[in-house]
């Protein structure tokens, strides 16, 4: 019923940056709230950064200050917008949206970054 892909990710180096996208099939409008979870090989999925329907963000310690979770309602795209990336951040993203009081999840991306 809810489809979501995501796209931008990839190979880069320390230091540089990339943007990731999540188009859905549905009016982001409506959601209760969207966000980026990560997951590394051998860890546990964790979230990355959350943004309600009302616009309040939350980010983890980890890239506080470093990415920037946006929406266009316009294009029913979220992004993640990812600068000064260590090799820590390598992990498949994947984005999830709340709606009707259930998650939907995309397919994931692989970001690597390398040192």
């Amino acid at each position: 019923q809810v489809q979501l892909v995501e796209s931008g990710g990839g190979l880069v180096q320390a230091g540089g940056s990339l943007r990731l996208s999540c188009a859905a099939s549905i009016s982001i409008f409506s959601i209760n709230y969207m966000g980026w979870y990560r997951q590394a090989p051998g860890k546990q999925r964790e979230l990355v950064a959350l943004i309600t329907a009302g616009g309040s963000t939350n980010y983890a310690d980890s890239v506080k200050g470093r990415f920037t979770i946006s929406r266009d309602n316009a294009k029913n795209t979220m992004y993640l917008q990812m600068n000064s990336l260590k090799p820590e951040d390598t992990a498949v993203y994947y984005c999830t949206v709340n709606y009707w009081q259930s998650n939907y999840w995309g397919q994931g991306t692989q970001v690597t970054v390398s040192s």
